[in-house]
This record gives C-alpha cells, sequence and structure tokens, in this order.
C-alpha cells in the first residue's frame, strides 16, 4: 500500500516569478525607464520588473516623464525608492545602469551592468536616445531570459 499524501503535495510547484531589479543612484531615470518597458513588454504572469536606487531622489526626471510620455507610458505616479534588502530577496536578478563605484552589489544575484549616460539635465534628443537603447537592452534581456513577451 502507498502512504497517502496530504491534499496539495501532488500538486505542481508553484513557477517562481522572474523578477528583475533595475538600479542606478537616484532611480529618478534609468532604471525608472527600463522598469516601465520591461513591466509592458514581459508576460505579467511570468516575469515582473521593480526599479530602485542607493540614494533615491524625490521625483523622476521631468525630461524622462517627456520622453516616457511620447512614446505612451505615463510615469508621472511613478515613486523613486531605495534598494533595501527586503526588496532584493524578491528578485532573481539586478541590472545597475552606469553608476559605477556607486551601483549596489547585492549577494546572491544575478547582475548585469548596463552603460548608460544618465538623462538628467540632458537635451531632449538625447534623452529619447537614451530611452531608445534602455529599451532595446530590456528586449534582449527579454529574449535572452526566455520570459514570454507579451504584445498589448
Amino acid at each position: 500500500m502507498q502512504p497517502r499524501l496530504a491534499a496539495g503535495l501532488n500538486a505542481a510547484p508553484k513557477e517562481i516569478m522572474f523578477t528583475v531589479i533595475f538600479a542606478c543612484v537616484h532611480n529618478a531615470g534609468r532604471s525608472q525607464m527600463a522598469a516601465a518597458f520591461f513591466n509592458q513588454l514581459a508576460d505579467p504572469a511570468k516575469a515582473r520588473a521593480i526599479s530602485a536606487g542607493t540614494a533615491p531622489g524625490d521625483s523622476v526626471h521631468p525630461e524622462v516623464l517627456a520622453v516616457m510620455l511620447e512614446i505612451g507610458i505615463d510615469l508621472s505616479e511613478a515613486k523613486p525608492r531605495k534598494l533595501t534588502e527586503e526588496l532584493a530577496n524578491e528578485a532573481q536578478f539586478l541590472v545597475t545602469m552606469g553608476c559605477g563605484d556607486k551601483c549596489p552589489y547585492v549577494p546572491g544575484l544575478r547582475r548585469d551592468d548596463w552603460p548608460l549616460r544618465d538623462p538628467k539635465g540632458l537635451p531632449t534628443d538625447e534623452v529619447r536616445a537614451v530611452r531608445d537603447e534602455v529599451r532595446n537592452r530590456v528586449g534582449v534581456l527579454l529574449e535572452k531570459e526566455g520570459v514570454a513577451v507579451c504584445y498589448r
């Protein structure tokens, strides 16, 4: 006779949500853009992104708000937040964004660094170039990680 299993033990294991943290110093530009693109393009049942910074600013840079709004992404409600240990514990992957020595190191997370210019104070056409590079890098990351892209 086979031992009896408690209810629920035969169920398939719950798939872990693939979570990426995009981090820069102030969490007011590059990391906000990256998280927004990731969350727009990833299948929400499989992956999500959060953004944070080591020294969060008060708000998202106005030039970033403007260029993201041009393509239909409204970041006006986004608030910079601090990268904490609790936040890091939710993730499997950390992407730092050109913050050099100020970039965080989180033990246990896979990591990549994207050497991107800080858009703060740049002319609009240069902020657009940063935005477009962020979008391209997010697309490559989604493909590389095998996260299904959801076209909406």
